[in-house]
């Protein structure tokens, strides 16, 4: 009997150290697949152009290291909050050429209007392109009022002579020319000029709301600045 009860308790701890030694081997083999995986952002499904990237548009797959290109974004949360510069494809690998983030372009359903000078009363200074402004309407008829109440995203600021208002030291041209985004946007906050006129981003509800409470020239438009996400988060890191 005690015979067969040391057969039974051999077997048993040789079944255990045969399951620990697989399961140290298993773990070993999965550690090794994980160092030459690496994840990269996707979008979980087809993105349109001019899309403000969100948390919740973005999953991240694994891709074998030798698959991994330069430029591909590893971190879903350094793709939040940018904007689409072209279509991404479902659970296709986030390349940093195709999002930017400054969000000039009109997003999915809108479209970008120059805003008729006899429409405007008033521009604020300040704004530049890719700020958000809020929209007012004044009127001879009614109380003055907000028109949208949602911001705007000004699409671009012209002086009388067509040109985007930017730093003369620091053309937005040149920095676009060479990829430097970040130059693009300060030459345009930096600058001075006069505003003659401005285009906005705008769905077309938005668009022939504007347009009828205007036309007739009892109301006019009053466009002013509101802090930009950029602003919000340069604040927070102060």
């Amino acid at each position: 009997m005690n015979r067969k009860r040391q057969l039974t308790i051999s077997l048993a701890a040789a079944l255990l150290s045969g399951m620990l030694v697989y399961s140290i081997y298993w773990l070993q083999i999965r550690q090794i697949r994980e160092e030459e995986m690496v994840k990269v952002v996707v979008p979980k499904q087809f993105i349109p152009a001019g899309t403000i990237l969100e948390e919740g548009m973005l999953s991240t797959i694994s891709l074998a290291k030798a698959s991994v290109q330069e430029g591909m974004l590893t971190r879903i949360g350094e793709a939040s909050g940018l904007q689409a510069v072209a279509p991404l494809g479902a659970e296709e690998p986030l390349l940093a050429w195709k999002v930017e983030r400054f969000p000039l372009l009109p997003r999915p359903g809108e479209a970008t209007f120059q805003i008729p000078r006899n429409y405007v009363k008033s521009v604020s200074n300040g704004i530049r392109a890719g700020d958000r402004v809020g929209v007012y309407l004044s009127s001879d008829k009614e109380p003055s009022r907000r028109l949208y109440a949602e911001a705007v995203v000004v699409a671009a600021v012209k002086t009388a002579a067509n040109t985007e208002i930017e730093s003369p030291e620091n053309s937005s041209l040149e920095s676009l020319t060479s990829g430097d985004k970040e130059k693009m946007y300060a030459s345009r906050r930096d600058a001075n000029g006069t505003i003659d006129s401005v285009n906005l981003n705008l769905t077309e509800r938005q668009w022939l709301e504007l347009d009828a409470a205007c036309k007739d020239g009892s109301s006019k438009v009053v466009i002013a600045y509101e802090a930009s996400a950029i602003d919000m988060e340069e604040e927070e890191g102060a």
